[in-house]
């Protein structure tokens, strides 16, 4: 094998094949000054989020009752602006290991189209928002999504233009897609998302049968230790880190199956995922984000946490005795509101885990492959019992050599849209784009 090609893959029996980052050690030429790629990912949570946990200066407000219609609900007022991000609330105390590395924007808006369901809309448009006019063949503003865009330029050159996964894995398909797909070719025209990480793995890493062969890193361990040799002492350090992490998330996936397996035969009558850890679930699936970011399989990358209003409960490991349905809780804040603060901490600490991860991956510049990841949290609901579509929940992580200005808390004027935001990242991204869906200009006070 040339190192060419060694400088990709590694393979090994059965025609396995696993991808690898870019070692300087056999980059062409060794030339090493070329820029790290340009990465995008979107980590999507369902429901939204309790406000008093989660945004400053509401902590005393009132719990709303529940709301079924589509109001734009009264906020707390904070000044226009940005300041240092240092105060976290409760729900975003998970941050303080990071908050160097990421903003909190909050103010930001979409508008609600009549006539379909509010949690439907608001995950399916989540990245498209488009203008109620320009989508006449649907009920929902849902045109191309963002990560497709983005993919039209930064993903073209990598084996899979966008990679969209899911940490959904039950089979009660209770409500339509709209309901639990936040990437979409264009209207009508959903992307289907990978949901099983057994399946993800495979899917990247070429290993395609289970039980008669070993996991890929044993079938390729023959033309690993070959190529090592041709290694400097960096790069060595820097494979073993990367072979160890994909072993350890063989055993990770291996785990889950197994835990699955005897839920199964234990017959309890409960579906086997409303009993599998969901945090274990969505770092595996983060990991094989990540790893997939890192060795360039893919440049664009959307995680969608959970579906909207999908009654299914799930088991919260850590958090409660038995497995809970998030949608349900947000019916009754009263009666729930310790458990939804706390689902909203659990699923904020797995995006610090997956930053964390990104920031711990050192490119071949020096940099991390965090700071050229533009790493976006966000909720198509700015809280669950409102259905507000006004002042979402978003933060942006990492994307430092990309021009983003981190650490800050940036407060946009009343009935900025979403889409602002978007246009901001395309911009960052390289990208010629002067509109994207409803958008009326950048988010300037984001970039450096």
């Amino acid at each position: 094998m040339s190192k060419a090609t060694r400088r990709q893959f590694l393979r090994g029996a059965a025609g396995t094949t696993l991808a690898l980052p870019l070692f300087e050690s056999l980059a062409a030429g060794k030339d090493t000054k070329t820029r790290p790629q340009q990465r995008m990912a979107v980590y999507y949570i369902p429901m939204g989020v309790v406000r008093k946990g989660f945004f400053p200066g509401e902590e005393e407000a009132v719990l709303p009752k529940f709301v079924g219609g589509i109001p734009k609900a009264a906020t707390i007022a904070r000044p226009v602006g940005t300041k240092a991000f240092e105060n976290l609330t409760p729900t975003q105390e998970p941050l303080e290991a990071i908050k160097g590395k990421v903003s909190f924007i909050s103010g930001l808006d979409r508008t609600y189209k009549q006539g379909t369901d509010v949690h439907a809309q608001c995950g399916s448009c989540f990245l498209s928002s488009a203008t109620l006019e320009s989508v006449t063949e649907s009920a929902f503003p849902l045109d191309r999504t963002f990560d497709h865009i983005v993919a039209d330029a930064i993903g073209q050159q990598t084996p899979f233009s966008t990679l969209t996964l899911s940490c959904n894995s039950h089979k009660d398909n209770k409500e339509s897609i709209h309901f639990d797909n936040i990437s979409w070719y264009g209207t009508g025209h959903v992307t289907p998302s990978i949901r099983d990480v057994r399946q993800a793995y495979r899917r990247l890493f070429g290993t395609q049968a289970r039980g008669d062969f070993r996991d890929i890193t044993d079938l390729v361990l023959d033309d690993a230790k070959e190529l090592q040799r041709d290694l400097n002492k960096r790069d060595q350090d820097k494979f073993e880190e990367y072979f160890d992490g994909i072993r350890s998330l063989e055993l990770q996936i291996e785990r889950l199956e197994a835990m699955r397996d005897e839920i199964k035969s234990a017959n309890i009558g409960i579906p086997a995922d409303s009993l599998l850890p969901r945090g274990e679930y969505i770092r595996a699936m983060g990991d094989i984000m990540v790893a997939a970011l890192q060795t360039g399989l893919t440049n664009v990358a959307t995680l969608m946490i959970g579906p909207e209003r999908w009654d299914t409960p799930n088991s919260f490991e850590s958090l409660f005795d038995k497995p809970m349905s998030h949608h349900k809780m947000t019916h009754s804040p009263q009666k729930f509101i310790n458990e939804l603060l706390q689902i909203d901490k659990f699923y904020m600490q797995q995006y610090v885990y997956i930053c964390q991860r990104m920031d711990s991956i050192i490119e071949h510049d020096g940099s991390t492959l965090l700071d050229n990841t533009i790493f976006t949290y966000g909720s198509g609901l700015g809280d669950g019992t409102t259905h507000q579509y006004n002042d979402l929940p978003i933060l942006v992580a990492g994307g430092e050599h990309l021009g983003i200005k981190q650490g800050q808390h940036i407060h946009v004027p009343e009935d900025t849209p979403l889409a602002n935001l978007f246009l901001t990242q395309a911009q960052l991204l390289g990208m010629e784009l002067n509109s994207f869906a409803d958008s009326t200009t950048t988010v300037s006070e984001l970039t450096l």
